[in-house]
């Protein structure tokens, strides 16, 4: 009986920690409309802070051979948070945000894992792969909520540079199944993405910490 591809296995091995990472009161009260779009921006503002990280780290690591394939300037968020956060704050947005203490921890994370390849994959993996698939539907809600169009307010769930998304994922499935790790290291790298899921849901336990008052009124 042959081996399940690597991507499957990663995901199975996930899969509870990624629900968790949904199962969240301030998700549940973004969707519900219930609250401000400065409330939104608290949570764009977090992944800003979490995406020039992993960004930096993904440059730094272009020359890996384990890494490269997992180095896609199409993905990358930076710009498109930055025209998120104009548009929910203004052009004073840089002063309107501050990284949570779960971001600080989360950014240290992906610090500390920027010259371990594999370490790398898994944050690329838990951030970008549930933007492109989770982040969608949240996308498309949004949009309906505070009316936010092209070029501003939910930019960063838009991926319109890779083509289609369906095809995209298959092919990103496809790169962590070639990847050219012996079994321990891929036990490592699934441990990072588990780490890396709770640290996501941890940012997102803070956010319903500091904007509950806003929708239990």
């Amino acid at each position: 009986m042959s081996e399940p591809p690597f991507s499957e296995v990663l995901r199975n091995a996930t899969w509870g920690d990624h629900e968790s990472a949904e199962d969240e009161s301030y998700l549940k009260a973004l969707m519900a409309g219930s609250l401000s779009p400065e409330a939104y921006g608290e949570m764009v503002a977090q992944h800003y802070f979490a995406y020039v990280a992993l960004e930096s780290a993904s440059r730094s690591l272009a020359g890996d051979p384990v890494a490269a394939p997992f180095v896609i300037p199409e993905l990358y968020r930076e710009e498109a948070l930055v025209r998120d956060l104009e548009t929910i704050y203004g052009s004073g947005w840089r002063s309107r945000i501050e990284p949570s203490k779960p971001t600080l921890t989360l950014v240290a994370r992906i610090n500390q894992v920027a010259t371990w390849p594999g370490g790398y994959v898994a944050h690329h993996y838990t951030r970008y792969m549930g933007d492109l698939s989770g982040g969608q539907f949240i996308r498309i809600e949004l949009e309906k909520i505070y009316g936010y169009r092209p070029g501003g307010g939910v930019d960063f769930y838009r991926f319109d540079g890779i083509g289609s998304l369906p095809r995209f994922k298959n092919d990103y499935r496809a790169r962590l199944d070639a990847l050219p790790l012996d079994e321990a290291e891929k036990r490592r790298l699934i441990r990072e993405t588990r780490l890396a899921y709770l640290l996501n849901t941890e940012v997102l336990g803070e956010l319903a910490r500091v904007t509950r008052p806003e929708y239990a009124a």
